[in-house]
């Protein structure tokens, strides 16, 4: 059985402890001015004087000692937090306005942090073997050694964290629901079921999955996939006993979303209650420090704190960043990345999601025998459903859209999100699907030879044109599969051809650059349409369209 996540002490002290410690003046100027008043007001991102507030994490980012804000707070303490803050204050006290100098700074993190990655140790999964059986099932010998190839990646894409790590990993539940189901067809079920343990032991330690296994992500959540993979599990193994002790975990990330993330409104002379992304954090985020303080010059005080709060949520939502979450001061979906109104969303994917989470915890029920408490969950399923088809879904035109809680408005605008609740069965006449098959045929989102962009709005952000996903791929293509018309099942065929194609290629382009591990997620998607569609895909030529980009770049995913 795998380990699940080490359990170690955070390197943090309260907010109060901290303000104690600077108040003879050791907090600069500067920093006192831009968040003594955002301070005061909603909690920081964690409680840690090093990582998440305080003057080291100020001056550090201020001084762009690095290319990338992440990489200050992902370097690990060689020492105790106490006695790293101690030495910062003893060095900055011999500086005017304990200022220090960036070449100070730089040789003070030298000898009292470690460099980014030295807490993995490498990892070989041991339930790896060759030839899984899906493989078989792969007709075109090009995309069967390549499926091959990715099966093979999961050797040299695990991690392992070392025991006395003060700040865990990323653990990111969107991206592992891909990933499981990657190694659940790879017959990895050993690393499957430990990277499930690891994410409900975050569930029991915070009351959710943060938004990654950093500490100054510990405040944030992510979407709650979490349910999703333990089915896939459950499926795969039939393990009646894992599903009996991870179905408590769940209900409590339930509730977490429930209590925490909710909004009640009208529609249709009716309350309902359906959820949205909002982290009630300040100061900017840690990882992004100068880019969310540089964002937010010349905003008032209250501004700032609800610019820097909507940015965390959008985080939270995996879509970071997107025109999605544009509401400008006209009350239009529309402005730039200062204009980020995260909270004021109610997204149709989240909703979705949270909908067929819903459903599937009523089957867990029944799967254990406790029928009761399926009809409790079967009941918020058809609660939700109401209120989506109240809120977000558009008879006219065929498709579920984004809510505006500001203008009590849909976006309009073409998301692949836009089809979620296909994706989720969560719809309540079978017209409704065959009518969303007919919008995303006269979006103009499938004029790209490559895939299904995440917009058809180039707005410069990453979840926007002309960026594609792969979960949104997936979304799409899973949802479209299952409806009964051949017409939606030819055009998942379809954009599952057009993806593979585009990945088997780039994969071969990339992989003469020695750039082939790919994200995780990427990896996953590939093999799932792979198995899906095996009989019939096709390797094809050998061009790649440029007209739509594909994220693919090489990352390692922690397995364990």
């Amino acid at each position: 059985m795998l380990q699940t996540l080490t359990r170690r002490r955070l390197c943090c002290r309260s907010l109060t402890s901290q303000l104690n410690m600077w108040k003879l003046g050791v907090f600069c100027c500067l920093f006192l001015a831009l968040f003594a008043s955002v301070q005061g007001a909603v909690p920081p991102p964690c409680d840690s004087d090093i990582y998440c507030t305080g003057p080291i994490l100020h001056q550090v980012q201020e001084a762009k000692l690095f290319d990338d804000d992440k990489h200050f707070v992902d370097m690990k303490l060689r020492s105790a937090p106490g006695d790293v803050l101690s030495a910062f204050r003893n060095l900055s006290s011999k500086f005017p306005n304990t200022t220090v100098s960036p070449a100070q700074l730089y040789e003070f993190l030298n000898v009292s942090f470690e460099e980014p990655g030295t807490e993995f140790e490498s990892w070989t999964p041991p339930d790896w073997h060759e030839k899984p059986h899906f493989l078989a099932g792969i007709v075109d010998d090009k995309l069967r050694v390549w499926a091959e190839e990715i099966h093979g990646l999961w050797k040299s894409l695990g991690r392992k964290v070392m025991i006395d790590t003060p700040s865990d990993p990323h653990l990111r539940a969107m991206d592992s629901y891909w990933v499981i189901n990657g190694l659940l067809l790879s017959e990895m079920t050993d690393t499957a079921r430990g990277m499930i343990q690891n994410l409900l032991y975050l569930v029991n330690r915070y009351g959710f999955v943060p938004n990654g296994g950093r500490i100054y992500y510990e405040r944030r959540s992510q979407p709650p996939f979490l349910t999703l993979m333990v089915e896939s599990y459950y499926q795969a193994t039939k393990d009646k006993e894992f599903l009996r002790a991870a179905l408590p975990v769940l209900e409590v990330e339930y509730r977490f979303w429930m209590q925490n993330r909710s909004v009640a409104l009208e529609a249709k002379g009716k309350e309902h209650v359906l959820n949205r992304y909002y982290v009630e954090v300040g100061l900017p985020r840690p990882e992004s420090y100068t880019d969310d303080v540089e964002l937010a010059e010349g905003l008032t005080d209250g501004k700032k704190e609800q610019l820097w709060m909507d940015l965390k949520a959008g985080a939270e939502s995996g879509w970071d960043f997107s025109s999605r979450w544009y509401v400008d001061d006209d009350d239009h979906n529309n402005g730039t990345l200062r204009d980020t109104r995260t909270s004021q969303i109610l997204p149709a994917d989240l909703n979705a999601l949270l909908c067929r989470n819903e459903k599937t915890l009523a089957s867990f029920h029944r799967v254990l025998g406790d029928s009761d408490s399926a009809a409790v969950y079967q009941q918020a399923a058809a609660r939700r459903l109401e209120a989506i088809e109240s809120v977000l879904w558009d008879a006219e035109r065929g498709a579920w859209f984004d809510y505006n809680l500001v203008t009590h408005s849909k976006n309009l605008d073409f998301y692949p999100s836009n089809l979620a609740p296909v994706w989720a069965q969560c719809y309540s006449e079978p017209p409704q699907a065959e009518k969303a098959v007919q919008y995303l045929k006269g979006s103009g989102a499938l004029q790209f030879p490559n895939g299904v962009p995440t917009s058809l709005r180039e707005s410069g952000q990453q979840w926007d044109y002309p960026n594609a996903w792969p979960p949104l791929q997936h979304m799409l293509i899973d949802g479209l599969s299952r409806l009964p018309s051949e017409d939606a099942k030819k055009l998942s065929f379809d954009l599952a051809q057009r993806w593979i194609k585009t990945n088997w290629l780039a994969y071969i382009k990339y992989e003469h650059f020695g750039a082939h591990l790919g994200f995780g997620w990427t990896n996953g998607v590939a093999l799932q349409l792979l198995h899906q569609y095996g009989a019939t895909l096709t390797s094809g030529g050998r061009r790649v369209c440029s007209g739509l980009l594909l994220p693919l770049v090489v990352v390692s995913i922690t397995l364990q």
